[in-house]
């Protein structure tokens, strides 16, 4: 069979006002001027409207226009018309591969190699569009985690042991809520640059007195700089919980910018299973209860991707000592 861009040769010697006109769409075609060339062939189909070389011939030239929906359109007519013939079924699917709607795509082209089943032209297009289909899949799948990020979902049976720990329904799911709520945000803020802040998010106990310039939020970027840093950081950020009679806190921190202390490459029982990608490490602090995640993010087909948070152990990973007594 002859590529996508050539149309159907002449189907009979007879010169009748169809072929006629078919002939001159066709020379239009070749010379490259597919908006005149499906202007002849409309006027070939009224005088021949049952014609399905007409309308293949046309559906070629409305793809070279990028008129998509009609090109397909006449695919589905030329199949109508002349279902046995492998022409139809092939405009349809390079029709669909525009479209970029590959899995229809090849069940078009496997309809035409059914039909004509020597063809090298449709088995390698199968074949393509295969693994394209494939790859535009897992790009769909990739794409709707990245957008659809919902920490309280992933999370969930959180919820029943912090509010287990905090003795009263309101007192944990007021944790949860702080938790997920900043583990989601900096989940989409990651996808977004690659790159989250170092910093120390502290929940105020709205029923305490304190001051109306209390910080919320502390940057702690320099914290993992050494040993003196950390200890020093952790005395601050201990008298900024008392100071704010603060519930809890959480730590986010990326894994890169750490250089004291390197968690990830413990031996023994401090041994790593997570990998050396990038990601973040999340650290909830509280009087009643401490959490760590990592968060393991890659770099896939160019756009950055974090997977679900993987609880780790306090003991063999903690970033933080703990910051409320």
């Amino acid at each position: 069979m002859s590529s996508a861009e050539n149309v159907a040769a002449n189907e009979s010697d007879i010169k009748t006002p169809a072929n006629s006109l078919k002939d001159q769409g066709n020379a239009h075609f070749k010379a490259g001027n597919y908006l005149k060339a499906a202007a002849v062939y409309t006027q070939a189909i009224k005088a021949d409207p049952s014609n399905a070389t007409l309308y293949s011939n046309r559906s070629a030239a409305f793809l070279n226009l990028v008129k998509l929906s009609k090109a397909l359109a006449d695919a589905e007519t030329t199949i109508k018309l002349n279902p046995t013939w492998e022409k139809g079924y092939f405009r349809k699917g390079c029709v669909l591969e525009a479209m970029e709607r590959y899995d229809e795509a090849v069940a078009a082209f496997r309809d035409a190699l059914q039909q004509n089943p020597q063809s090298t032209e449709v088995a390698t297009k199968i074949k393509r569009l295969s693994l394209l289909a494939r790859d535009k899949k897992r790009a769909q799948e990739k794409q709707a985690i990245r957008s659809n990020v919902n920490m309280a979902k992933t999370l969930e049976n959180l919820k029943s042991e912090l509010v287990q720990k905090f003795g009263s329904e309101a007192g944990g799911e007021e944790i949860f809520t702080f938790i997920t709520d900043i583990i989601e945000a900096e989940v989409k803020q990651w996808h977004a640059n690659g790159h989250v802040d170092a910093r120390v998010t502290y929940l105020f106990d709205k029923a305490k007195d304190r001051s109306d310039d209390a910080a919320m939020i502390v940057n702690v970027e320099k914290a993992f700089e050494s040993p003196d840093t950390l200890t020093s950081c952790v005395s601050f950020l201990r008298q900024h919980a008392v100071d704010t009679s603060s519930k809890a806190a959480c730590l986010v921190v990326p894994k890169k910018v750490i250089s004291f202390p390197q968690v990830w490459k413990g031996q023994g029982i401090r041994k790593w299973k997570h990998g050396q990608g990038d990601g973040f490490f999340v650290q909830l602090e509280s009087s009643k209860v401490r959490k760590l995640w990592f968060v393991p993010s890659s770099i896939e087909k160019g756009q950055t991707l974090c997977r679900d948070p993987e609880a780790l152990d306090l003991d063999a990973h903690a970033v933080l000592p703990p910051l409320f007594r």
